[in-house]
């Protein structure tokens, strides 16, 4: 059965009417390398040099012909998808694989655990429950230290061998006591009470201090972010995608972050500083005195940071950045995550887009090319040292480590480290020369084309705002945020280009095909973006938004 020309459209209709309104709207029927075909209105087949890549899905490109040759004989073999609660050998020997390259590009023997879903937001949603449940756990050890430490005291102030400290009380909180005795400190034990003056002194200082820490405990986490930061639109991810026009409709649903500008290292310390709450306070007992010793809140749950932001305009992390959110996560004692579901898999010209600026992660995700262009997967790896043998308990996914996704992942990883990683270096070379010819037009346009960024075949290219431009129709779609997807619908329509905005960046184009590139088509680009400048320089509104 297939739908009638008539008939009412269901599956997102309102998307598909904005992507209508800019000529976005295209149907394609098949796809191979970096080329997607659809047909005209007269039934042409027409190719089109896909640039999206999958945002980032596509390393090795559309359908790459050894990993479809696979999954078809993977079918054909029967390959269990579920099996649920067995052994699962494929998984164990992608996590294998995946912990080598990690190892090696971060100079490390440490292992990483894997935990496998389906998407990059599922992966990102495992981190952060990962990562609250070892602070959950740490709070509980730091808490029953407590009790034990105000336990403790107590039975040396009953047993008449300790007494509270003056100092204790404004430490606490509380008024100084009044004196109950030689040495005894605290308030006397009112009429009828069997307690001695000492024992109702601490018991009143026992309080204010279970009060406070009972309060204090309940704080729910906090996460860390860059400013530009995307990792999802799930309820626990989109907490962390900065974007609020995003973000803010769901902030209630979960756990919170605070983000910090990306050019700004010292903004790290000062963001922390600035949220961090009051102590804890311990009861401890030295020499027969009680006094009260602060003990930090675990409150951060964890830093979050893509090595090379995606949607926030292929935004690269300094060195710099990455060594200040390393130092303050280690006094922190909170576990640095770093997203590379976009970045990785070999698209910067490392498998890790981290390990260029030394950015070594406690949790490391990954996704997208993950699959080959084909399978739905995605990986959260967990330091070994840091790892929650419990969580396997707590989380699962009924698709995870199936045999048919974990195959071609691991089929995928071969591609790319075969020669020696011939493939890391393809996308480096391919990705500089894509690079040099998008430098080349910012010189020549420099009125239109404001900065070239990103590396390896993860590029942005960031146009000047329209919104003052004195053609009504550039400043129209320019003050309604919708000018990259102007930019973008004349791209297809004229040059049959396919190339999207980045999602909290507006005004900058993203570029991320396969390694597969070739110089033909990068001439394509070329003359593509020439054209578009040339028509933004001459402010021609209406061949861009209509031609």
């Amino acid at each position: 059965m297939t739908a009638g020309e008539n008939e009412l459209e269901l599956a997102e209709p309102h998307l598909r009417q904005v992507l209508a309104s800019v000529g976005l709207d295209i149907g394609y029927e098949s796809a191979e390398g970096d080329v997607l075909h659809c047909r005209d209105e007269n039934g042409r087949r027409i190719p089109v040099l896909d640039l999206v890549g999958g945002f980032g899905s596509l390393i090795l490109g559309h359908n790459h012909p050894e990993i479809n040759s696979y999954a078809k004989e993977l079918l054909d073999l029967h390959t269990p998808v579920h099996a649920q609660f067995s052994r699962h050998p494929h998984a164990n020997e992608l996590a294998a694989a995946l912990t080598r390259i990690v190892q090696r590009e971060f100079g490390t023997d440490e292992p990483y655990y894997a935990i496998f879903a389906n998407s990059g937001a599922e992966a990102i949603e495992i981190a952060l429950k990962h990562a609250e449940l070892d602070r959950s756990a740490r709070l509980a050890a730091l808490s029953a230290d407590l009790t034990a430490h105000l336990g403790t005291a107590r039975e040396l102030v009953r047993a008449g061998k300790a007494v509270v400290s003056r100092d204790a009380y404004g430490a606490a909180g509380l008024a100084q006591a009044g004196d109950p005795g030689p040495g005894a400190g605290g308030d006397a034990a009112p009429a009828g009470d069997s307690r001695t003056g000492a024992e109702a002194a601490f018991e009143r200082l026992a309080a204010a201090v279970e009060r406070r820490n009972t309060e204090l405990l309940a704080k729910p986490p906090l996460f860390l972010a860059p400013e530009g930061s995307f990792h999802g639109k799930l309820v626990g991810s989109v907490q962390l995608t900065h974007n609020p026009a995003v973000r803010t409709p769901f902030a209630s649903l979960a756990a919170q972050a605070r983000f910090v500008p990306l050019d700004d290292p010292g903004a790290i310390r000062k963001t922390v500083e600035q949220e961090q709450p009051e102590p804890l306070l311990a009861l401890t007992v030295v020499d027969g005195v009680v006094t009260v010793t602060e003990r930090p809140l675990p409150l951060f749950a964890a830093f979050v940071l893509e090595p090379l932001q995606g949607e926030g305009g292929i935004r690269p992390v300094t060195r710099e950045f990455a060594e200040e959110i390393r130092r303050v996560a280690d006094e922190l004692g909170c576990p640095v995550v770093v997203d590379e579901i976009q970045s990785g898999m070999g698209r910067t010209g490392a498998f890790f887009a981290g390990s260029h600026i030394g950015l070594h992660g406690d949790y490391i995700t990954l996704a997208k090319s993950l699959g080959g262009g084909l399978a739905k997967i995605s990986a959260t790896l967990i330091r070994a040292s840091r790892y929650r043998q419990e969580f396997e308990i707590v989380h699962s996914s009924t698709f995870a480590k199936d045999g048919f996704s974990t195959l071609i992942a691991l089929k995928t990883l071969s591609l790319l480290e075969a020669g020696d990683g011939a493939a890391y270096r393809t996308a480096e070379e391919r990705g500089t020369r894509l690079k040099t010819m998008l430098l080349g037009i910012q010189a020549d346009y420099p009125d239109v084309v404001k900065e070239v960024r990103g590396r390896g075949l993860m590029l942005g290219v960031e146009f000047h705002d329209q919104s003052g431009s004195t053609s009504e129709a550039l400043q129209a779609t320019a003050r309604a945020g919708f000018f990259g997807f102007t930019l973008a619908g004349y791209l297809l329509r004229a040059h049959q280009v396919r190339a999207f905005p980045t999602a909290s960046a507006v005004n900058t184009l993203r570029l991320e095909p396969s390694i597969g590139l070739t110089d033909a088509q990068i001439d394509q680009v070329e003359t593509a973006f020439r054209a578009a400048c040339a028509l933004l320089r001459a402010q021609d509104g209406h061949r861009l938004t209509q031609g």
